[in-house]
């Protein structure tokens, strides 16, 4: 039996009255502790998620009997998904277990099939943002995709860029992606750059459109041409930070050597210079200047450098080099253009250009150089 306690409280002048329910631990779980019992198994034998995810998965759907989410389940293994990528999207999105399957589900898997995607990369596409479950298919879904297809002039591009970045799916095509692509048209970015932008970074337009235009015009001002494909990268570059991070940046490289045209004029060469790490950029600067003995003002000049691996090229090619130098092999001190160059040709430069009796022990010196590499604790951020 329960039983009702109430009590009041004076603060200040205001009268808090607490009520309090109290349950007869004789009695059994009351129907919805009894739910959540099942659901919480069910979540864990069926689903495979872990007891603490179950647990918190089972805040956002309840069921007393198997039969609604069995279909559910049902309808992913007969579609390809593999149990991980059940329990994932379960998990991050669990009230799809009470979706309808012919009216929720099956409509989008019916979309994307109808446009040639692969079942692994159908599955791959929703387990990676099993919220476009939740996507209206006639409003986000077909608009977007139609965009994309006239875009590409190719249904297979379009599920190319939608594979490679799901996300996309999620932004609201009316009010963000569209104006945001007419911004770029608006001034002067050919089509060809706009197609290129959203093969090579499909987020590029997800900004917010006020924000978007700000971008553009700051990157007009800083001198980018519009006909050239580093203004576009340079819109992107500006919309993945802050203004304070911008100016975190800027002032580290300046710590690094750097003047304020150097750096501006390495943002014209290579837009990505500033979408390294701080640690990056420090880690890079620190090597080349103290440890290769780089004038600051010359790696400047290079800005890609920055973007290049610290483990697989710029520590292993610049112990080498200096080995090289050491061993009365180079003449001359070597620029870090020899950074940037492919291994094919680093490797016919200075390992396969010497007789043949020393190739084999200086290409065992570099491999020495790279396993060094590599078993350090070096960090390296891609963009």
């Amino acid at each position: 039996m329960l039983c009702f306690l109430s009590r009041t409280v004076l603060h200040g002048r205001t009268s808090i009255k607490i009520q309090a329910f109290k349950t007869n631990p004789s009695l059994p779980f009351s129907t919805t502790s009894k739910q959540q019992s099942f659901t919480v198994s069910y979540l864990i034998k069926t689903c495979g998620l872990s007891p603490e995810s179950a647990l918190s998965a089972s805040k956002h759907v309840s069921f007393e009997t198997p039969n609604q989410p069995d279909s559910v389940i049902a309808f992913f293994k007969s579609h390809g998904f593999s149990k991980p990528q059940i329990a994932n999207i379960v998990g991050k999105l669990p009230r799809l277990l009470s979706s309808k399957v012919e009216k929720t589900l099956l409509p989008k898997i019916a979309f994307f099939k109808s446009k040639g995607i692969s079942s692994s990369d159908l599955t791959k596409l929703f387990a990676k943002t099993p919220k476009t479950f939740g996507i209206s298919l006639e409003k986000k879904i077909i608009p977007l995709f139609n965009f994309l297809s006239n875009l590409f002039q190719s249904d297979e591009d379009a599920l190319g860029v939608l594979i490679l970045w799901p996300r996309f799916l999620q932004y609201n095509f009316d009010s963000c992606i569209l104006p945001n692509a007419n911004v770029l048209r608006q001034n002067g970015v050919p089509e060809l750059n706009i197609v290129k932008g959203f093969r090579r970074i499909p987020n590029l337009i997800s900004v917010a459109p006020i924000v978007f235009k700000e971008n553009v015009e700051k990157v007009k001002k800083m001198g980018f041409n519009p006909d050239k494909f580093d203004f576009v990268l340079a819109v992107f570059v500006l919309g993945t930070m802050s203004k304070s991070t911008w100016d975190r940046k800027f002032d580290v490289y300046k710590k690094c050597g750097w003047s304020e045209e150097e750096i501006l004029e390495a943002f014209r060469r290579n837009p990505t210079v500033m979408s390294r790490s701080e640690y990056k950029i420090k880690a890079v600067m620190d090597f080349l200047v103290n440890v290769m003995g780089f004038q600051a003002s010359t790696v400047a000049k290079l800005p890609h450098v920055l973007g290049v691996s610290m483990e697989k090229r710029i520590v292993p090619r610049g112990l080498f080099v200096k080995d090289l130098m050491s061993m009365g092999l180079l003449e001359k001190k070597l620029g870090p253009w020899m950074l940037g160059i492919t291994e094919e040709m680093f490797l016919k430069r200075f390992v396969y250009s010497y007789e043949e009796e020393k190739a084999p022990e200086l290409l065992k010196l570099y491999n020495e150089k790279l396993k060094l590499a590599a078993g350090g604790k070096l960090k390296t951020d891609r963009l």
